[in-house]
């Protein structure tokens, strides 16, 4: 006599084999698991493509607009989520950040720069007028990689006082318009020290 749930005539082992058989569309041996962490990764990638930028568009796009308000924290998570997208369609290909803790460190120092620039282009404002000695100013670039040249383009502009004018067909010299230059060389110094070289750590 048959025991309930196996077919009269159908061999243990058969019944045993249908059981323990894999799932069609999942190969032999691969946890349910882990096709469920590759889900979820490739749902993060979809959504977003470079999680280093959509972090700096977050945070910087409050603090361009000066204002911490529920409006600017939405509209700068908006940009942080569609403006990664946007940019792919450049086929310059995803930025690899060799170093994140520098640039972690980085990110600090620029926050840093655009309030003390704040502070010294508010200075040089209200101060009387023949302070300030506007230039243009070649910067020469030993950065190569395209996502260096553009973060360091914005660096500049989002730093009061300067500001990213044009980038020469080469791309090995960046024009920068500053508020006030008492001496060029300085500046060009102090940018390629203070912006550049941790870029170029970070990005070559």
């Amino acid at each position: 006599m048959s025991p309930p749930g196996r077919p009269k005539g159908e061999p243990r082992s058969a019944q045993h084999d249908a059981a323990t058989a894999h799932p069609p569309g999942r190969p032999k041996g691969e946890p349910r698991s882990a096709q469920h962490q590759a889900a979820a990764a490739s749902l993060r990638r979809r959504l977003l493509p470079a999680p280093g930028l959509s972090a700096v568009l977050a945070v910087l796009w409050p603090v361009l607009n000066q204002s911490w308000s529920l409006g600017q924290l939405l509209l700068g998570a908006a940009l942080a989520l569609v403006l990664p997208h946007c940019t792919e369609t450049l086929g310059t290909g995803r930025p690899a950040l060799r170093r994140p803790a520098l640039a972690l460190r980085l990110a600090g120092r620029v926050l840093g720069d655009i309030v003390t620039s704040n502070l010294k282009v508010t200075v040089l404002i209200l101060g009387p007028t023949a302070r300030a000695r506007p230039a243009f100013v070649w910067l020469p670039l030993r950065i190569s990689d395209p996502h260096g040249i553009v973060t360091l383009a914005g660096i500049i502009t989002m730093t009061p006082g300067t500001l990213s004018a044009d980038l020469s067909p080469d791309r090995r010299h960046l024009l920068i318009h500053a508020l006030n230059v008492d001496d060029e060389a300085a500046l060009v110094a102090e940018i390629q020290v203070r912006y550049e070289a941790p870029l170029i750590e970070i990005f070559e």
